[in-house]
């Protein structure tokens, strides 16, 4: 699976350009920095915008990366998680629990482990950071939605059961954390990720990623977003960036 800037495939040649008008008019209303990526597995079409500028933190959005090394993990060792470590699972994707977060980056090998598992499988433009703080990752929103396409797919590296596992986990965030790609559709599987940016003066890092289906349609989407000045700003922004997005794809039987 491939997400390209252009959605060349079946669908989407006229609604892409229609898109980028949209995304591009609300954007100029919105403050801060956003990119999206979309891949719909009903049509195989693939689309992106604002995906090859410069990467985003990914902040708790991490937490998906790391869970999917730790399935293949425990998979090349031939067993399942051990009921520790699906504690530590749990909490870190249902309440976004950091301490779990960490040792469980710490488990599948820090920086070098995770990059190398991500290279692996053809993320290629992921940079865990260096040191041991796995939220300041780099990451495109492709390279986001492949992370989601690697992790569900049925044809691809993680077994059925670990399937089943992480999107029962991402299915029951806790209420508070269901914002993001999850208000554009239904059967939402989302995590997200937001802090307070040092390096941007404290302004608000806000990314949501999940799985949802829209008028048959079964998407993959990551929205990235940086320097919104409160974090209910960068929510509303991902929203409305994740909703433009749907109206398109839903659009292509029409």
């Amino acid at each position: 699976m491939e997400v390209t800037a252009r959605a060349e495939r079946r669908g989407l040649p006229v609604e892409r350009r229609r898109l980028d008008r949209a995304l591009e008019g609300y954007l100029a209303t919105r403050p801060g920095r956003v990119a999206v990526a979309v891949y719909d597995r009903t049509t195989g079409t693939g689309y992106a915008f604002g995906d090859e500028r410069k990467p985003f933190m990914l902040a708790s959005v991490a937490k998906v990366d790391i869970l999917l090394a730790l399935l293949l993990r425990t998979q090349q060792e031939g067993r399942r998680l051990d009921r520790y470590e699906r504690t530590l699972a749990a909490r870190m994707m249902r309440y976004s629990d950091n301490d779990c977060a960490h040792e469980l980056y710490l488990t599948v090998g820090g920086r070098r482990g995770l990059t190398e598992l991500l290279r692996r499988l053809g993320v290629r433009h992921t940079w865990p950071r260096p040191g041991l703080y796995w939220g300041a990752t780099r990451s495109r929103p492709s390279d986001q939605v492949m992370v989601l396409e690697r992790l569900t797919a049925r044809d691809g590296p993680v077994s059925a059961a670990n399937r089943r596992y992480a999107l029962g986990l991402m299915t029951t965030v806790a209420p508070s954390q269901a914002w993001g790609v999850g208000a554009a559709g239904e059967r939402v599987a989302v995590k997200n990720g937001w802090l307070p940016a040092e390096e941007h003066d404290g302004l608000w890092t806000v990314n949501s990623v999940g799985r949802l289906t829209a008028d048959g349609h079964e998407l993959l989407m990551a929205v990235l977003s940086e320097r919104s000045p409160t974090m209910s700003t960068g929510v509303a922004t991902v929203e409305g960036v994740a909703r433009l997005a749907v109206q398109a794809f839903a659009r292509q039987d029409a």
